[in-house]
C-alpha cells in the first residue's frame, strides 16, 4: 500500500495518508478498472464471435454476417418457467439485433470507460435476462454466474472508480451532458 507520513499538529506521530483518487484507494481503483475491462472484453468478444463465426461459441457457418441467428440456438432450448417467453423470440430478427447491438454497446462502453454506467446498467439487464432462459439452475437453487454478473454490473455502474480507472472516463466525465451518461 502506497503511503506518506503526515504529521499531525496535535501529534508528533505520523499519520498514514491513503494514496486516493475519487475517494477510493488506487490499487482499489485498478481493481475495479480491471474488472470493468475484463466484462468488457467478455460481451465484445461475444459480439464479434456471433458477427463473424471465429469458431469459439459460434462455428463459421453460424455467423451473423453469413445469416445465422446470434439468439436462435440458445433460446430454442431454453426449459423452464419462462420457457413460453424466450422461445416466442425464437427468429426474430428484432431480437437478434437488439442483442449484438446489445453486445457491443455493452462491451465499448465498459472497454473505454466512456458511458460505462450506462454500459453496465444495460449489461445487468442483459445478465437478468440471461438467468431466466437459464431457470431452473443446474447447479445451485437459486444462484448461478448470470445473477452474479449482474450484481457485478451494478457494482461497475454503482462505483465512479470502476470507470475512472484504465479507460478514458473521466474524459467522458468531463465532456459528458448528463451524469445519467456516465
Amino acid at each position: 500500500m502506497n503511503t506518506t507520513a503526515r504529521t499531525d499538529r496535535n501529534r508528533s506521530t505520523p499519520t498514514p495518508v491513503k494514496n486516493e483518487r475519487n475517494g477510493l484507494p488506487v490499487l482499489g481503483g485498478l481493481a475495479l478498472g480491471l474488472l470493468r475491462l475484463s466484462f468488457g472484453f467478455y460481451f465484445l468478444w461475444a459480439f464479434l464471435d456471433k458477427t463473424f463465426g471465429l469458431g469459439y461459441a459460434t462455428p463459421s457457418e453460424g455467423a451473423w454476417i453469413r445469416g445465422g441467428s446470434p439468439t436462435t440456438g440458445y433460446l430454442s432450448g431454453v426449459e423452464g418457467p419462462l420457457s413460453g417467453f424466450y422461445q416466442g423470440m425464437v427468429g426474430s430478427t428484432a431480437i437478434d439485433w437488439l442483442f449484438m447491438l446489445g453486445l457491443l454497446g455493452i462491451g465499448v462502453t465498459l472497454m473505454t470507460g466512456m458511458g460505462a454506467r450506462v454500459g453496465a446498467l444495460c449489461g445487468a439487464l442483459m445478465y437478468l435476462f440471461m438467468y431466466g432462459a437459464a431457470l431452473p439452475t443446474v447447479t445451485n437453487p437459486f444462484l448461478d454466474d448470470h445473477l452474479t454478473g449482474a450484481v457485478v454490473m451494478l457494482l461497475i455502474a454503482a462505483i465512479p472508480a470502476s470507470w475512472a480507472y484504465l479507460g478514458l472516463g473521466e474524459l467522458w466525465r468531463r465532456v459528458s451532458p448528463s451524469p445519467a451518461l456516465r
